[in-house]
């Protein structure tokens, strides 16, 4: 096989400094976690993990699933912040021998962790919710409402710390929504605790509770699927693989093209490899990092390994489609 294999991405790209601030989020879009918000993430996650803890005590104390499910919610995104802020970390380190990309894909095993993590709390909570149905145990409604006030005051805290940032950054936007989502439904706590002090009803604490029970399986339900297809090395949902084939197709030079890979190194870049075909011989250094930065501009594709190989050459052994 004639053929030779070339980075094909700048000198910029090869110090793997460039987007350290950005990530490409689960869903494809661009995800971005500036350092100023550094103080932010760390803020609303103490915040919050403190409410976190004294929330389920409460919870417990005063027989309330309510509260418990409410604390199970708002440590999903305690998770949430955690995992976006390690992932806007981990991005830094540099390659080494052994970790040739560095550390980029643990924040892809960070994303699996919390939404597995999540599942299985959400599932002990919905259990004990649907025992106390059958036997519905007296509640200290009052408790509940004080609790999951101070709930409200927390997230409406952590929110405003997001605020500034919501318009400009999808990450800043998420936590911001995430923050003013919790609010909203420690709001449906209170009035559960406010409704079980009215009416002195057991069964209203645990159907609350199996409602929180399911907005967190709809939130984490996409976080898992997203998690496991890209720990897979599946194609990124936001990138179009028939697109990106028919883009390098289109290439001055190249006849034909195989063995195309595009994978998520982490939550953060994408990566490409491909073998391209040009009867015309090696097209030279400039061709390469010209098509680097167009794939960067059209794609999101930060780094980018191509092969040429020469019409004439002995056939490639990875030219059919079912060869990996």
């Amino acid at each position: 096989m004639a053929g030779h294999d070339h980075h094909a991405h700048d000198d910029h790209d090869h110090g793997h400094s460039h987007d350290h601030g950005h990530a490409h989020g689960l869903g494809g879009g661009h995800v971005h976690a500036p350092a100023s918000f550094g103080r932010a993430f760390a803020i609303g996650i103490v915040l919050n993990t403190g409410f976190v803890i004294i929330e389920a005590g409460y919870g417990f104390a005063s027989q309330s699933m309510a509260l418990v499910a409410d604390a199970g919610h708002n440590l999903s995104d305690v998770l949430g912040l955690l995992v976006a802020w390690t992932a806007s970390v981990l991005v830094k380190r540099a390659p080494s021998a052994r970790f040739t990309y560095g550390l980029r894909g643990s924040s892809i095993l960070a994303a699996l962790f919390n939404a597995v993590f999540l599942l299985v709390a959400t599932g002990a909570i919905a259990w004990e919710a649907i025992t106390r149905l059958a036997n519905p145990e007296p509640v200290a409604g009052v408790t509940v409402m004080v609790v999951a006030g101070i709930g409200i005051v927390i997230n409406g805290i952590t929110a405003w710390l997001f605020a500034s940032g919501k318009g400009s950054d999808i990450n800043i936007r998420g936590a911001y929504l995430h923050m003013m989502a919790d609010a909203a439904v420690s709001l449906g706590v209170v009035l559960a605790g406010l409704a079980i002090v009215l009416t002195g009803a057991g069964w209203i604490d645990p159907v609350v509770s199996l409602v929180i029970a399911g907005l967190i399986v709809w939130a984490t339900w996409g976080l898992l699927r997203d998690s496991v297809t890209m720990a897979l090395s599946a194609v990124p949902p936001g990138i179009d693989p028939m697109a990106v084939r028919t883009f390098l197709g289109a290439r001055p030079g190249v006849a034909t093209l195989h063995d195309l890979h595009i994978w998520p190194m982490s939550t953060t870049e994408i990566a490409l490899t491909a073998h391209l075909v040009m009867p015309g011989g090696h097209p030279g250094n400039a061709f390469l990092l010209a098509l680097a930065q167009d794939l960067r501009k059209t794609f999101g594709i930060a780094h980018a390994t191509l092969q040429i190989e020469e019409a004439d050459g002995p056939a490639c052994t990875l030219a059919q489609e079912c060869v990996v």
